[in-house]
C-alpha cells in the first residue's frame, strides 16, 4: 500500500474539487435514501389515514409529497454535479500525474533506461497511470461517501430507536468492514493479471507495428501475428476472469445487504422506538434500510481494482523514483565558447558497475584532443566504440573512468541549458514529429512567442519563415517550399510522407539553424548515395568552417578536408594521422580508401 503515497500525496493540488464531489456525493446518498424511505412511510401512511374517513381528512399528503419531489430534484441535480466534479477532479489529477511522472523521467539518463523496452514505458506512462484513476474515482470517494453516510444514517434511525439504529449501522459497517477485505483478495490476481497482460499486448502490438516492414520483407507475419492472438486471448481471459470476480461480489454484497433487511425487518416489527405498533415507522426503517444498498455497491467494485492500482504504482514508483545516473550542474553559468573538446583516459561499459569487467569495455583508455575550429574524423567498423564515445560527449551516458574536457573545463560543471547551446548534433537517426515543417525545424529555435508584443511577434514570426525557407532552400528541399505556406505543410508521424533522403536533410537543416561551437556529427550520410553524400558533407563543412568538428563514420568520404583522423578498433584508437599519413602508414586504411573511391 506503501506505494500509492505519492499519487494520494498529489491529491492535495484537486482538494477543493474533491471535497464538492465528496460533498455531492454525500448528498445524492441522502436524498436518495431519503427518497425511498419518505416515499415508503407516505405510502404506508395515506394507507392508514384512509381506513376511517376523519383520518383520511386530517392527513397531511401535501408536505410528504413535497419531500418526495423535493429529494428526487435534489438526488438528479447532485448525482449530475456528482459525475462532474468527480470527474473533473479526476481528470486534473490523471494531468498533473502524468506531469509529474514527466517532470521525474526527463532527467533520467539512458543508464536509468537500460533494460527498458519502448512499449514497456509507454505502457506506464499511459495504461499504469490511467489506471490510477480508480484510486479517487472508485476507491476513496465511494467509501469515504458510504462511511460518513453511516455514521449520518446512525443518529437520523438513533433519534426514533437508540437500539434499532445499532443494530442496522452495525450490521452495515460489519459488511463495509468484511466485504471489501474479501472482495481484494478475490480481485487481487485477476487483478495483476489483467494490468500485466494489458503490459504484454501493448509492447507486442508496437513491436508489431513499428517492425512491419522488417517483419514482412523477412515473411515473419504468421509467427508475430500468432504471438499478437495468444496475448489477446490471455488478455479476454483475464478480462473475464475479472468480471466473474465481479459479478461474485455483487452478488455477495445483495445477499449480505438482503440479510440486513430481513433482519431489521424482523427487529422493527416488534415496535421502533415509542411507536407501538410500528406502523409506518415500520415502512420508513425497512425502505430505508432498503435504499442503503446504493451505498454499499460501490465497495464491490472499488477493493477489486485496489491491486490493480497498487500494482500499477509500483511500476510507475520504479520508474520515476530512479537517481539520475547523470546530474547537470544547473547553477552554473559558464557557456562553451570556443569548443576545445579533450578526453583523458576515458574507460567505459554498459555495464554501470563499480568495477570495469574487461570482458564488456566498449571504450578503453581513449585520449582525444581537438583544439577550437579543428576538423577530426572517427573512422571504424560498426561497433567498435564510435558513437559510445559520442555519447560520453554529450553526456548521454557517462565513462567509469577518465575525464571530458570542454573548453578545459570538465563537463560535469556545465549546465544542460550550457551544455545543449554549445553542441549541436546530427545524429544517424533523424526523428520527426508527428506535426508541421515548421513545427520540426523550429525545436532549435527560441521562440517568438516570448516578445512583448503582437506586431513584434508578427515580424519576428515573417523573418523566422525566411531564415527556414533559406536552410531548406540551402540543404536542397526546394521541393518541399512550394506552393501557399509550404511551413504549414503536415509530414505525418515520424516524417512517413517524407523520403530517407529528405528527412535526413532536414536533421541537416536544424543543425545550420544553431550556432554552436561544436559540431558532432554520427553517420550523417548513412543510407545517401555519393552524390547526395558529397552535397550534404560539403554544405556541412561550409557551415563548420569556424567550428570545431568531430564526425564518426565508416565511410571515407571528404576525410581529404580532415585535420586529423583517428582509427579505432575493440574500443581503442589504433592508429591516428592525417589523410595523407595514414595513406602511407595503414596499410587498412589505404586499401580501404582506394576500393571505396
Amino acid at each position: 500500500m506503501r506505494a500509492l503515497l505519492p499519487f494520494i500525496k498529489l491529491f492535495k493540488h484537486q482538494w477543493l474539487m474533491m471535497c464538492i464531489g465528496l460533498i455531492l456525493s454525500i448528498t445524492t446518498l441522502v436524498a436518495g435514501i431519503g427518497l425511498l424511505s419518505l416515499s415508503g412511510w407516505f405510502l404506508s401512511a395515506a394507507a392508514v389515514a384512509g381506513l376511517t374517513a376523519a383520518t383520511a381528512m386530517m392527513f397531511n399528503f401535501f408536505t410528504p409529497s413535497g419531500g418526495v419531489r423535493f429529494f428526487s430534484i435534489i438526488r438528479t441535480a447532485s448525482r449530475y454535479g456528482e459525475r462532474l466534479a468527480t470527474h473533473e477532479a479526476t481528470f486534473k489529477l490523471l494531468t498533473q500525474l502524468r506531469t509529474w511522472a514527466w517532470r521525474k523521467l526527463m532527467p533520467l539518463s539512458a543508464s536509468n533506461m537500460q533494460g527498458i523496452r519502448q512499449g514497456d514505458l509507454l505502457n506506464r506512462l499511459v495504461a499504469d497511470i490511467d489506471t490510477l484513476d480508480h484510486l479517487y474515482l472508485r476507491l476513496l470517494t465511494p467509501m469515504a461517501a458510504s462511511f460518513l453516510m453511516l455514521g449520518a444514517l446512525y443518529f437520523f434511525v438513533a433519534w426514533f430507536d437508540a437500539d434499532l439504529a445499532l443494530i442496522l449501522c452495525g450490521s452495515l459497517l460489519l459488511v463495509w468492514l468484511v466485504l471489501p477485505w474479501v472482495f481484494y483478495h478475490l480481485g487481487r490476481k485477476p487483478g495483476v493479471d489483467l494490468l500485466e497482460s494489458k503490459r504484454i499486448y501493448r509492447v507486442q502490438v508496437l513491436e508489431f507495428v513499428q517492425g512491419l516492414a522488417e517483419i514482412s520483407l523477412f515473411g515473419a507475419n504468421e509467427r508475430f501475428r500468432t504471438q499478437l492472438a495468444e496475448s489477446e486471448a490471455k488478455l479476454l481471459a483475464s478480462q473475464s476472469a475479472m468480471a466473474n470476480v465481479t459479478a461474485l461480489s455483487q452478488g455477495a454484497l445483495i445477499l449480505c445487504h438482503g440479510l440486513v433487511v430481513m433482519g431489521i425487518l424482523y427487529m422493527a416489527s416488534s415496535g421502533v422506538g415509542e411507536h407501538q405498533p410500528p406502523g409506518p415507522m415500520l415502512a420508513m426503517i425497512v425502505f430505508m434500510t432498503l435504499a442503503c444498498i446504493e451505498m454499499l455497491m460501490p465497495i464491490a467494485g472499488a477493493f477489486q481494482h485496489l491491486s490493480s492500482c497498487v500494482t500499477a504504482a509500483e511500476r510507475v514508483n520504479e520508474l520515476v523514483e530512479q537517481e539520475p545516473g547523470i546530474v547537470f550542474n544547473n547553477v552554473s553559468d559558464i557557456r562553451v565558447q570556443h569548443g576545445e573538446l579533450a578526453l583523458k583516459g576515458i574507460f567505459f561499459s554498459y555495464e554501470q558497475g563499480s568495477q570495469l569487467d574487461t570482458q564488456q569495455v566498449v571504450l578503453q583508455d581513449i585520449n582525444l584532443n581537438i583544439k577550437p575550429g579543428e576538423k577530426v574524423a572517427l573512422l571504424g567498423q560498426t561497433g567498435c566504440g564510435k558513437s559510445s564515445l559520442l555519447s560520453m560527449i554529450t553526456r548521454e551516458w557517462q565513462p567509469q573512468s577518465g575525464n571530458i574536457l570542454l573548453d578545459g573545463v570538465e563537463i560535469d560543471q556545465y549546465s544542460q541549458e550550457s551544455l545543449t547551446d554549445g553542441i549541436t548534433l546530427v545524429s544517424q537517426r533523424i526523428y520527426l514529429f508527428s506535426g508541421t515543417l515548421r513545427d520540426n525545424l523550429t525545436l532549435v529555435q527560441k521562440s517568438v512567442a516570448d516578445l512583448p508584443t503582437r506586431a513584434e511577434r508578427r515580424a519576428a514570426q515573417t523573418a523566422n519563415d525566411e531564415i527556414l525557407v533559406g536552410v531548406l532552400d540551402k540543404v536542397g528541399l526546394s521541393n518541399l517550399i512550394q506552393g501557399d505556406k509550404p511551413l504549414d505543410a503536415w509530414i505525418g508521424e515520424g516524417g512517413r510522407q517524407l523520403s530517407g533522403g529528405e528527412q535526413r536533410r532536414i536533421g541537416v537543416a536544424r543543425a545550420l539553424l544553431r550556432d554552436a561551437p561544436v559540431l558532432l556529427l554520427d553517420e550523417p550520410t548513412e543510407g545517401l548515395d555519393k552524390r547526395t553524400e558529397r552535397e550534404i558533407l560539403a554544405l556541412l563543412f561550409e557551415f563548420a568552417k569556424d567550428k570545431t568538428l568531430l564526425m564518426i563514420s565508416h565511410r571515407l568520404t571528404a576525410m581529404t578536408q580532415m585535420d586529423k583522423i583517428h582509427l579505432m578498433e575493440d574500443g581503442q584508437l589504433r592508429v591516428s594521422g592525417s589523410h595523407d599519413d595514414l595513406l602511407v602508414k595503414d596499410e587498412y586504411y589505404a586499401s580501404l580508401y582506394h576500393k571505396l573511391n
